[in-house]
């Protein structure tokens, strides 16, 4: 089963970038969450974006996504510059995001839960659905189609009749990636979807982004659990705060002495923990 939606044109023979952001800056009070950062997302990859608590990673994905405006710079999609545009707009055009905070219907089942995602792919509008089913019928079994096929790739089909407030966090997340496949987006911002998940659920998240790339999505990843960041991403975006620290492949960000010491203080807290875990790919 593929989920992936053809993009407009080959990802790979584009050279110029999907999502392009530009001296974004976004201040609350006199505090700058985000601070002239500025970056470039090409398609058809998987990059990283990492930084300490509070160093602006949920707030440049949320500036992103329309749900919060930006103070200055910009954000272009495809050359359009979409900084100004509310969530539902920037949606539709081809962006879709999970939250940090899992946002989820609990009293609907697991597959109202994606069916409510599916709507921006719907072809009718107010003046069908008067008509009734005679109408809409063939476009509700597509999205309902396209729904089912959204939890059998992240694996919950067999969860699907579950209300959502039952799933476990670790489903939970994956519910929050069905949903937004389901909208069959171009690029997904991705806020902590590891967050709850155990290590057979992480694998499993780590083998649905990959293919979601192989499948020609992009996906901009924000996450702490560094494994996983360090082994899907082609490239990473480091942010401290609010700025841009590093960008750079993941064998680079995870020996760069700036990133090392930005997480762990010191370079010899750094030397200890990785003879703890030798061999462990983690920051």
């Amino acid at each position: 089963m593929a989920l992936s939606m053809p993009a407009s044109g080959d990802p790979k023979s584009d050279d110029k970038p999907l999502l392009s952001v530009a001296g974004l800056t976004k201040l609350f009070g006199g505090v700058a969450a985000v601070d002239r950062v500025s970056f470039d997302l090409p398609a058809g990859k998987l990059i990283g974006l990492i930084g300490p608590n509070g160093s602006g990673k949920s707030t440049t994905i949320n500036l992103i996504s329309g749900l919060h405006r930006p103070t200055s710079g910009a954000v272009h999609y495809r050359g359009r510059n979409i900084g100004n545009l509310p969530p539902h707009r920037i949606a539709r055009l081809g962006i879709v995001r999970t939250f940090q905070l899992l946002r989820l219907f609990g009293d609907l089942s697991a597959f109202e839960n994606v069916l409510i995602g599916a709507h921006l792919r719907g072809r009718h509008g107010f003046a069908a659905a008067c008509g009734g089913p005679l109408v809409t019928g063939a476009e509700e079994r597509r999205l309902h189609e396209l729904a089912g096929n959204a939890l059998e790739f992240v694996g919950l089909g067999g969860r699907a009749q579950i209300k959502a407030k039952l799933l476990t966090s670790g489903e939970g997340r994956l519910l929050e990636l069905a949903r937004a496949l389901v909208a069959e987006p171009e690029l997904i911002l991705l806020d902590e979807p590891a967050a709850g998940l155990n290590t057979a659920e992480t694998t499993i998240l780590a083998e649905k982004l990959l293919s979601l790339v192989d499948g020609g999505k992009t996906l901009l990843l924000v996450d702490h659990h560094m494994s996983l960041v360090m082994n899907v991403a082609s490239s990473i975006i480091v942010l401290v705060g609010g700025r841009v620290l590093t960008i750079g492949a993941p064998g680079e960000v995870q020996v760069d002495a700036r990133v090392i010491e930005s997480y762990l203080g010191s370079g010899e807290v750094y030397r200890r923990r990785r003879v703890k875990h030798e061999g462990a790919r983690e920051l």
